[in-house]
C-alpha cells in the first residue's frame, strides 16, 4: 500500500501527553489498536511535516 491508495479502513486518532513526558498518537482501527510515543522534539518535528504536507495538498487541490 501505498500514501495514494485508499480503504475502507476508518481509523480514530487521538493525540496527547502522556504522565512520562512523551507526546503519544493513538490510532484505534476496530481490532487494532496503536499507540505511539515521542519525545516533544520529535513531535514538533512531525507537525512541521504535517504542516508542509497540508500546504503541498492546498497546491494540489487548487489545480
Amino acid at each position: 500500500m501505498s500514501i495514494n491508495s485508499e480503504t475502507e479502513i476508518e481509523a480514530n486518532l487521538q493525540i496527547g501527553p502522556t504522565t512520562d513526558g512523551m507526546v503519544r498518537l493513538f490510532i484505534d482501527a476496530g481490532k487494532f489498536e496503536v499507540p505511539l510515543d515521542f519525545l516533544p522534539e520529535e513531535a514538533e518535528e512531525i507537525a512541521e511535516e504535517i504542516r508542509a504536507a497540508a500546504a503541498q495538498a492546498r497546491a494540489v487541490e487548487k489545480k
